[in-house]
C-alpha cells in the first residue's frame, strides 16, 4: 500500500478513479490544469463518500482518511508517482504529449496506464519513452460501482507492467481482464451492435426509445441501450462508435447513427446535461 498513484484528468472518469484509488488505501495525486474542474472533482468525491457514510458503508472517520489521501494539483511537476493513470480527453496526440511530459519527471520504471476507451494503445505507447511500461487500463462509468477493468497490452508491454496494473486493479476491488490492443478492445467492440442496432430501429420507425429500452430490460438487461447511452454520455458513446467504425475499415453494420450525431450537436448528452434520449 505504499505506492503513490497519480491520476491525470479530473473529469467524471478521473475523479471516480481518484476516489476508488484513495478508498483502497493508496496515496493519491489528482492532477488537472483547470482549478475549477479540480475543485468540482473533489466536491463530487466528498459527496460520494458522504453517501457511503449515510448508508453505513464507511464511518465518518474513514471518509476523512480517504479524502486525506488525495492531493490536488494543477502543476504537472507534482505528478511524481509509481503508477500514473491518464484520463484526459480522447485525443491521441494530447495523451502522447502528456505522457512524454510525465516521463521527463518520473523514474524510468514509472508505469503509465491510459484510460482510453477507443484509441489505439499501441499508437500511444510507440510514441512514449520506454513503451514497455505503457498499457491500457479501461475503467467503466460509474467507476466506484463498476467492477470490470480492461487491461490492454500492446506488442511493447512487458509482464511487469501487466502484473502491476492487474495487481492494482485487484487491490481496488476490481476484476481485471487482460486483452490485446484492438479496435474497441472487448467490451466496446461487443457492445457496438447493442447501441447501433437499437438506433437503426428508431431511424426506420420500427420502435421508439422507451419501447426498445423497456423490452430489453424485460428480457434481463439491466439497462436498455438508450438509458445506457444517456448514462455513458452521447458524446462519449458517439466518439467510441466513430473510432471503432474507422479502425475496422468503415463496415456498414457499424456505421454511427445520425440520430446520435444530432443529439451530440444539440448538446443533449444524457444524464450529465439533463437530457438525451430521455429527460433527467
Amino acid at each position: 500500500m505504499n505506492k503513490i498513484i497519480c491520476i491525470c484528468g479530473a473529469g467524471t472518469m478521473g475523479s471516480g478513479i481518484a476516489q476508488i484509488v484513495a478508498q483502497s488505501g493508496f496515496q493519491t495525486i489528482l492532477f488537472e490544469v483547470n482549478p475549477g474542474t479540480l475543485n468540482k472533482a473533489m466536491t463530487t468525491i466528498e459527496k460520494n463518500l458522504s453517501d457511503r457514510v449515510s448508508k453505513g458503508k464507511i464511518s465518518e472517520e474513514e471518509k476523512n482518511k480517504i479524502t486525506g489521501r488525495i492531493r490536488l494539483t494543477n502543476d504537472i511537476k507534482n505528478c511524481i508517482a509509481d503508477i500514473v493513470i491518464e484520463a484526459i480527453i480522447e485525443n491521441t496526440e494530447a495523451k502522447i504529449e502528456l505522457l512524454n511530459q510525465l516521463s521527463e519527471i518520473n523514474r524510468e520504471d514509472c508505469i503509465f496506464a491510459t484510460n482510453t476507451s477507443s484509441l489505439s494503445v499501441t499508437g500511444i505507447a510507440e510514441k512514449v519513452k520506454n513503451p514497455e511500461r505503457v498499457a491500457g487500463m479501461h475503467f467503466f462509468n460509474p467507476v466506484p460501482k463498476m467492477k470490470l477493468i480492461e487491461v490492454v497490452s500492446t506488442k511493447y508491454t512487458n509482464e511487469n507492467t501487466q502484473h502491476n496494473i492487474c495487481d492494482l486493479a485487484i487491490q481496488m476491488g476490481k476484476t481485471p481482464v487482460l486483452c490485446k490492443d484492438a479496435p474497441g478492445f472487448i467490451v466496446n467492440r461487443v457492445a457496438r451492435p447493442y447501441y447501433i442496432e437499437a438506433l437503426r430501429l428508431t431511424e426506420n420507425g420500427s420502435a421508439g426509445f422507451l419501447q426498445i429500452d423497456n423490452l430489453m430490460e424485460a428480457t434481463g438487461f439491466k439497462m436498455g441501450p438508450f438509458r445506457l447511452m444517456d448514462l455513458i454520455g452521447n458524446d462519449v458513446n458517439f466518439t467510441v462508435s466513430n473510432s471503432v467504425y474507422e479502425q475496422l475499415g468503415q463496415p456498414e453494420r457499424l456505421k454511427p447513427s445520425a440520430i446520435q450525431e444530432e443529439k451530440v450537436k444539440e448538446k443533449k448528452l444524457g444524464v450529465k446535461t439533463g437530457e438525451g434520449y430521455f429527460k433527467y
